[in-house]
């Protein structure tokens, strides 16, 4: 097995459709498998041996994904690092993986040489570097097989964890994730006529995974952008280029704000999002102005991407679905114990999916697993047909007053009120409550926010100790390159500077 005979495969089925879109220029899927194999080939006249990590740490480009399977047809394992990382976030994922090689570019060539030893980054392939792209591929032959490989063997190394905390490479077999894109596949309904947006980066398992290897699987073309940019977005759609819209919560946010939205769209039949929870309100606006539903999965780096999934044929809004093909789930307390129908409780996974363990952490690895079963850190509840409804994050839990509060509750809410553009809900220390519930609103332009108004608002709609203390009126969140919102940046945020909060 391995992974990177998907490739291979619809290069065999479909030589001269495009697979990579950039612009105004394409790559046919016979030219990327030629690519692919020439840097195949040129790796291993390097040295490079099956299961030797290499690494990429670019953005999103043809170039990548034909150094990725290059990596992977040689018997590699994918190191995929986030073009974003700062000097020390980028040495600790370097001194964590040990990649033999490392293909990059200009902006990170000086960090990089500084981390040079023996058997570490012994050739740096960047503008500049020990040698480029274009130099390594004529190195190499355009006519290769991919090595085979155990089904155990660990295919992507992905960092997970780095802008909320320690960052953890999460190891990934070929079988995690011929399982999880094959359910991507089936459940959307991919094909060969498919075209896929996608401007969230590859080194995430959304982007790579769900959006990159499924899309390839199945035929389709993806239409790159190297980072969200809502002119190049909506020029893209309007278009008629995109079938296939992948995004993240904050983004269908900024779109809804868009003059005549469903005319823009173009050609794009599906919708998804991913990376965060979507507020109900807000599918329920997109279903409203576009006549799309916004589809929805369950998913993590952990489980190389989908775990439940939220179908065509009974779309439950709020839900993320019910488990694919070959998953189960179950809802345990923090003892290990099941828990019954719509009862609450720890979302917890079995199956193929799922990952081989943490990089160099046994013991972490350890620790999140109840013997086959995966411990998600997240909270959820299941109804009696199945249908998976995510609670919050069980990291993100307020405990105000002895209560447990889920941001997400409030979340919805807020999203539901008129003046309210983007929120998110954290907690705060207080000497009185333990954590005091805060509100951070952006809201729409020419709008403002009355805190008093807003908490009497919200007493009707919640129990007393889910209603904010306090709230912030801001201008941005900071957000992840996959455009999570990151609480624990704000929480560092609020506490360090005290900002003065509206009180009702």
């Amino acid at each position: 097995m391995n992974i990177a005979k998907n490739l291979e495969r619809s290069a065999f089925f479909f030589p001269s459709r495009p697979v990579v879109s950039e612009g105004a220029s394409e790559i046919s899927f016979a030219q990327l498998n030629a690519r692919a194999n020439r840097m195949a080939t040129a790796l291993i006249r390097l040295g490079v041996q099956p299961g030797d990590p290499v690494a990429l740490c670019a953005p999103n480009s043809g170039d990548w994904l034909a150094f990725y399977f290059g990596v992977l047809k040689a018997g590699g394992v994918a190191v995929t690092l986030s073009s974003l990382l700062k000097t020390r976030e980028l040495a600790l994922s370097i001194n964590e993986s040990l990649p033999k090689i490392i293909c990059t570019y200009e902006d990170k060539l000086d960090d990089l040489k500084g981390m040079k030893r023996a058997g570490v980054l012994e050739k740096i392939i960047c503008p500049g570097g020990d040698l480029d792209l274009d130099r390594l591929a004529d190195a190499g032959s355009g006519s290769f097989k991919a090595v085979e490989r155990d089904r155990s063997d660990t295919a992507a190394i992905l960092f997970t964890g780095g802008t909320t905390g320690i960052a953890k490479g999460v190891l990934l077999t070929h079988e995690n994730i011929s399982t999880a894109i094959q359910n991507v596949v089936f459940n959307e309904r991919s094909n060969e006529n498919d075209r896929a947006l996608c401007f969230l980066p590859f080194n995430h398992v959304f982007g790579q995974m769900h959006i990159m290897n499924a899309t390839l699987l199945s035929g389709g073309c993806l239409e790159l952008l190297p980072s969200f940019d809502m002119e190049k977005v909506l020029n893209a759609m309007s278009a008629g280029r995109v079938t296939r819209l992948f995004a993240v919560p904050t983004v269908y946010v900024r779109l809804l704000s868009v003059d005549h939205i469903k005319e823009k769209l173009g050609s794009v039949r599906y919708c998804f999002s991913a990376a965060a929870s979507m507020a109900a309100e807000i599918v329920r606006h997109w279903k409203d102005e576009t006549g799309l539903s916004i589809h929805e999965a369950y998913g993590m780096t952990e489980s190389a991407s989908m775990v439940t999934y939220n179908h065509y044929y009974r779309h439950v809004v709020g839900s993320v679905g019910t488990p694919v093909s070959g998953e189960e789930v179950q809802i345990r307390d923090l003892e290990g114990n099941i828990r019954g129908t719509g009862e609450e409780g720890e979302i917890c996974i079995r199956g193929r999916n799922i990952m081989k363990g943490y990089l160099n952490k046994p013991e972490e690895t350890a620790s999140v697993f109840w013997g086959e079963w995966f411990r998600s850190g997240d909270i959820g509840q299941m109804d009696d047909h199945g249908y998976l409804y995510i609670v919050d994050r069980l990291k993100d839990m307020i405990i105000s007053g002895g209560e447990n509060v889920y941001p997400r509750d409030i979340e919805e809410v807020l999203y539901s009120l008129p003046e309210v553009e983007e929120c998110t809900v954290i907690g705060l220390p207080d000497k009185e409550w333990g954590e005091r519930v805060t509100a951070l609103i952006i809201p729409k332009p020419g709008m403002t926010i009355d805190a008093t108004d807003l908490a009497t608002r919200l007493k009707t709609r919640l129990s007393p100790f889910k209603v904010p203390k306090e709230y912030h009126v801001v201008k941005e969140f900071p957000k992840s390159a996959a455009g999570k919102i990151l609480k624990r940046e704000l929480r560092k945020q609020y506490l360090k500077t005290g900002a003065e909060p509206r009180r009702p």
